[in-house]
């Protein structure tokens, strides 16, 4: 019997909490989503949001292990006493006028502001350690806030989760403008996730593409939330957000077509397998300014109709934990398409050769009545080389005038004569039939201003360089091609006689 008992005690352990017999549930759950966006101007966007949630109330319980909520994270919450952290690293500007209002907005640079607990007696101090820790982690000149940069705001910064007051001596607000987001910050950032970069929706977060973008922002939130519907527990969310917009013409493409390959140059494989949900979302709503359909390839399976920032929106979802949705080369490439209607027109486009033939830009298309029709081109200066600029180079170079054709309708034209009695007029209004007729019109040249090196320069150097050659040259020509003779004195001619003879005469001696 004494024997015995220990290994009795050994399968009460082997069938406890840890084993496998009766393993408790995880308290923690993680969602992944992606929401890509079509914008107005023709760029696209692209919104992650990874939540962590973990029914864990980190400042009463004694936590010492960790599944999917980051220990880094956990240990400052209840180390600093926290209610909530809002940290975000911003490069660019979120171009309202242009691309719509955004889902997560956020200032250029760094931005953190903080709730303490109502336990904590010196805030400053706290929010001082922090910044620093939060320096290391994130790679980021956090360390840099001080009082001069920080300050207590009493109606912008009202607390997102659970709060038992509002007590603004606990919060501190601090932006760092001149914050340089890079990989340095991207890297320990895709740490903090459970898949880290490995699998999931993280496989896209791919620094070089990410960051070749005109707008990069990540953030980082930590807040209480309830556990139930009574709110008689709490919870800890974790949301980490990243969000870009890429420019088709930054990257060289020109169109308004996309996929997942073009803008982060991978694709799905799998979910991260400790999510518990993971999807994409597609903005599939109506239509956009120019009345053209976006077509999502694959077909979604379902779709999802909200109502965001007061415009209702239709969504495509592609939910990576259905395995349909993944094919037998697991692969997913979601691809955008914009369709334009038949009655459009189209558009003849002939692309320039250096220094060989213009650009041509033809569009056919149908105006309506009482309307403005803009048509821009966007373009890259470029320099010259010398012998191409013109005498007058600070004046511009000339674009040459388009060419606005059209048949317009006969109501509006001059009243009908007798065109053979007025052979201008029908040399002026070429008649194609009864109903309209043919014009052409010619738009103002464009003067445009390119980059002009300052030619006075390179013309005093040509002149120094020409002056120094030609004298050098010269000297050194005639001393190597020149020759020398020595001339023999000569006895004299009739002259010289002549000469003694009348020096003889007058008493002079002879030459």
């Amino acid at each position: 019997m004494a024997a015995a008992l220990p290994l009795a005690v050994l399968g009460l352990l082997l069938l406890g909490p840890g084993g496998r017999g009766h393993a408790e549930p995880p308290r923690d759950t993680l969602r992944e989503e992606l929401v890509i966006t079509p914008l107005p101007s023709g760029d696209v966007a692209a919104t992650f949001q990874f939540r962590t949630r973990w029914d864990s109330d980190l400042q009463r319980e004694e936590v010492s292990h960790y599944r999917l909520f980051p220990k880094a994270l956990g240990q400052l919450i209840s180390k600093y006493s926290l209610q909530e952290l809002h940290l975000s690293f911003t490069q660019g500007f979120w171009r309202t006028r242009y691309w719509g209002p955004p889902f997560l907005q956020a200032p250029s640079g760094a931005e953190l502001w903080v709730w303490f607990q109502d336990t904590v007696t010196d805030v400053d101090k706290s929010w001082k350690e922090l910044s620093n820790v939060l320096s290391g982690i994130f790679c980021a000149s956090l360390n840099f806030i001080d009082s001069t940069n920080t300050v207590t705001p009493t109606a912008s910064f009202k607390p997102l989760g659970l709060a038992n007051g509002t007590d603004h001596s606990f919060l501190r607000y601090a932006v760092l403008p001149r914050e340089v987001v890079c990989t340095e910050n991207l890297t320990p950032w895709k740490k903090l996730l459970p898949c880290s970069s490995k699998a999931g929706l993280s496989v896209l977060l791919k620094a070089d593409r990410l960051f070749h973008t005109s707008y990069h922002s990540q953030a980082v939130h930590i807040r209480p939330v309830c556990r139930n519907a009574r709110c008689t527990s709490i919870s800890w969310e974790l949301r980490q957000t990243l969000s870009v917009v890429y420019d088709a013409f930054v990257t060289g493409q020109g169109k308004k077509d996309w996929s997942l390959f073009r803008m982060f140059s991978r694709t799905l494989t799998e979910p991260c397998p400790l999510a518990s949900e993971s999807r994409v979302y597609v903005d599939i709503t109506g239509h956009n300014q120019d009345n053209e359909t976006l077509e999502v390839n694959p077909p979604p399976t379902t779709t999802y109709q909200d109502v965001t920032l007061g415009t209702r929106k239709t969504y495509a979802v592609y939910d990576l934990l259905d395995a349909a949705v993944i094919n037998n080369s697991r692969n997913l490439n979601l691809q955008l398409k914009w369709r334009s209607p038949p009655e459009h027109g189209y558009v003849h486009y002939q692309p320039a050769q250096d220094r060989l033939q213009p650009h041509l830009l033809e569009m056919l298309i149908q105006l309506p009545a009482n309307s403005a029709t803009k048509v821009s081109i966007q373009f890259e200066r470029a320099l010259l080389k010398w012998t191409e600029y013109t005498p007058d180079p600070n004046h511009g170079f000339y674009v040459s005038p388009s060419v606005l054709s059209a048949l317009v309708p006969s109501m509006v034209a001059a009243k009908p004569v007798d065109w053979e009695e007025s052979p201008l007029f029908r040399s002026l209004y070429p008649v194609s039939d009864s109903s309209s007729y043919f014009v052409r019109l010619y738009t103002e040249p464009l003067l445009v201003n390119l980059p002009t090196p300052d030619f006075s320069m390179p013309y005093n150097v040509i002149c120094l360089t020409c002056t120094v050659v030609a004298v050098c040259y010269g000297s050194f020509y005639n001393l190597l091609t020149r020759t020398f003779h020595i001339e023999e004195p000569s006895t004299g001619g009739l002259a010289k006689r002549l000469a003694n003879l009348i020096r003889r005469a007058r008493g002079v001696p002879p030459l």
